[in-house]
């Protein structure tokens, strides 16, 4: 496969340090990521800025230490392809299915996956371009975990989305009911995929969803019930707000519309209160943290504000488990 990006979005990363895992298996050490315009890049040189070390890897090693090695994983809006190396590294899985809406994402993903994982590591890689897991139809897969960090934006703006060039900022008109709840605290994408990734599950499988939590986690519970799926926190933690001029006006525009209120904390209250917590008491003790939390919280007005004057924000962030009744 050529090589699907100019030399200068090429990054290399020492995958060992920016996860915190050392040993690495399966995957190479040191990691070529071609990064396109449309897809995120990672921040390795700021790992609390970042999904992947803060989020997937605790909620993957938790997954790991219940049950085990796990044979099949599906990330839904795949990006640079990180989190599937990272399945294949923690998880051990030997198929992995990836999927994105833009098709210059998915080529660079494919491009990161395969040049980075290990010489003799079997793996069997499904990537398609497309709407969520409709790409994947018709390929006879099924999934022991799916992972999706989808996006949180309405549906009912899609034109003034669609002028976003990121792929986590773009949305078609969707044909399906989704529930009011989800409409108005901007869960809509993450109520669709659960619907659709059910039918992709392994009768003991389970979906697990990044959702930052900008907004109650009882909305994130309802999500998995609303899709005939049993909700429980994997993890609950946070992560600094990066490319704030961007995203902070967005959601403070949604608020003037009538939408959320959505929540943010400055960094100080969040590193206070989750200060000794383990990933794992994290997800068992999610409602009780996020009670802690509330004279804290400040709405999306207020944190853009502060953001201007110089402050640290930053949100919540839960991974949500749905598995199959």
């Amino acid at each position: 496969m050529q090589n699907p990006a100019p030399a200068e979005t090429l990054l290399t990363i020492d995958a060992a340090r920016y996860l915190g895992i050392n040993p690495l298996r399966h995957v190479k050490p040191e990691w070529r990521i071609a990064v396109v315009e449309r897809a995120f890049r990672p921040h390795p040189e700021n790992p609390q800025a970042d999904w992947l070390p803060t989020v997937i890897v605790p909620a993957l090693e938790l997954i790991v230490a219940a049950r085990g090695p796990v044979k099949s994983f599906a990330s839904i809006g795949v990006g640079t392809g990180m989190d599937i190396l990272t399945g294949i590294a923690l998880l051990g899985a030997s198929v992995v299915g990836a999927t994105d809406v833009f098709s210059d994402i998915t080529v660079a993903a494919e491009w990161n996956i395969r040049q980075n994982i290990e010489g003799e590591r079997p793996v069997d890689v499904h990537v398609g371009c497309g709407d969520l897991l409709t790409p994947l139809q018709g390929r006879g897969l099924s999934f022991d975990v799916i992972y999706e960090n989808l996006p949180n934006i309405p549906l009912s703006d899609a034109r003034l989305l669609q002028e976003k060039n990121r792929s986590s900022s773009f949305v078609p008109p969707r044909p399906e009911k989704v529930p009011q709840f989800a409409r108005d605290n901007m869960l809509s994408l993450h109520d669709v995929a659960l619907k659709q990734a059910r039918e992709f599950l392994n009768a003991d499988g389970f979906v697990i969803s990044s959702i930052g939590g900008r907004v109650p986690l009882e909305y994130l519970a309802r999500l998995a019930t609303e899709s005939g799926l049993i909700p429980g926190f994997l993890n609950y933690s946070w992560k600094l707000q990066t490319e704030g001029e961007e995203v902070l006006p967005f959601y403070a525009e949604l608020e003037s519309r009538g939408s959320g209120p959505f929540y943010y904390y400055p960094v100080d209250a969040l590193e206070k209160i989750f200060h000794g917590v383990t990933p794992k008491d994290s997800g068992l003790r999610a409602f009780e943290i996020e009670s802690a939390l509330l004279p804290y919280r400040i709405t999306a007005a207020e944190a853009w504000r502060g953001y201007q004057e110089g402050q640290r924000i930053g949100h919540t962030v839960a991974v949500l488990k749905s598995a199959r009744r």
